[in-house]
């Protein structure tokens, strides 16, 4: 039983598809496996002009693809000449020949060949001359809404955690490094670890303050974070920092991984430190209201 696509952010549209494969081949005595590719097609296709930004790592992908049980995973690599086959022509070499696909399950809107021209009724139409059955299913929706990666991507660049914790059934995080800082939250008594994502392509959610759950080394912490300008401090520049409640460990150079429960507000610019100071402790008490 075979289902392919991308897959960014494993989100819960994707494991009803997930499920529906292992289910079937549960039941006809087969083996389940998905087929996704590596690096993603816009990132071969339009290189460093490409303004992809993604859910999920390659890594991150393969430990969610795990988790939802898949026994089978095949990355296949990506290239240009991969990017020109007919919907035709990746039917009969990628899925029947390489794959040797009998049963294909796949979303409501999978796309695939050249120009993204492959469609279901093209699957449909080789499906009895090349010997393999398809099942198509339909939206998984919240609140009446078809649940995509692009939804998500856009409630997370918007700072809307809510809905894309919801649609992706997870909360969404992102694995980044302690780097040196201008440490100018100790004097605040807010000391943060400001981070660097090594991914490039990893979407950051909307600049602002979000209350976040930290994990180091296997131990999950409270914490709030802030993304943006930090406009109240002349020549301070973009940075992504993390002030970890109850946490006093010297960790640069350390990963933490983040993530994201909401978004408490954007960012302001205040008229000194003491108003900065001030609403850092309101911002404490809203997260510790927030995090279970």
């Amino acid at each position: 039983m075979v289902t392919t696509g991308t897959f960014d952010g494993v989100h819960l549209g994707h494991k009803k598809i997930l499920t529906k494969v292992n289910e079937l081949a549960k039941n006809n005595d087969a083996e389940s496996v998905l087929l996704t590719f590596d690096p993603h097609p816009r990132i071969v296709l339009f290189g460093e002009n490409s303004d992809l930004q993604l859910l999920s790592t390659p890594e991150e992908k393969r430990e969610l693809l795990e988790k939802a049980g898949v026994q089978h995973l095949i990355t296949h690599l990506f290239t240009k000449e991969l990017s020109r086959l007919s919907a035709a022509d990746y039917i009969k070499t990628v899925l029947v020949e390489k794959l040797h696909v009998h049963y294909m399950v796949i979303g409501h809107d999978h796309r695939f060949g050249k120009n993204r021209e492959g469609s279901v009724r093209d699957l449909k139409e080789w499906a009895p001359i090349c010997g393999y059955k398809v099942k198509q299913l339909l939206p998984l929706k919240a609140d009446k809404v078809a649940i995509s990666s692009t939804k998500i991507r856009e409630a997370i660049a918007n700072g809307d955690m809510e809905t894309a914790n919801k649609n992706l059934g997870y909360i969404y995080s992102m694995k980044a490094k302690v780097v040196e800082g201008k440490k100018l939250g100790r004097e605040l008594g807010y000391p943060t670890a400001n981070l660097e994502v090594d991914y490039k392509y990893k979407l950051i959610p909307a600049d602002g303050i979000y209350a976040v759950y930290a994990n180091y080394e296997g131990k999950i912490y409270k914490g709030m974070m802030s993304i943006g300008l930090n406009p109240t401090i002349e020549n301070k520049g973009r940075s992504m920092e993390v002030n970890i409640f109850d946490f006093n460990e010297n960790i640069y150079g350390k990963e933490l991984r983040i993530s994201f429960v909401k978004k408490t507000r954007n960012e302001e610019k205040f008229k000194g430190l003491d108003e900065l100071k001030a609403q850092l402790d309101k911002d404490k008490e809203i997260c510790m209201g927030l995090l279970s």
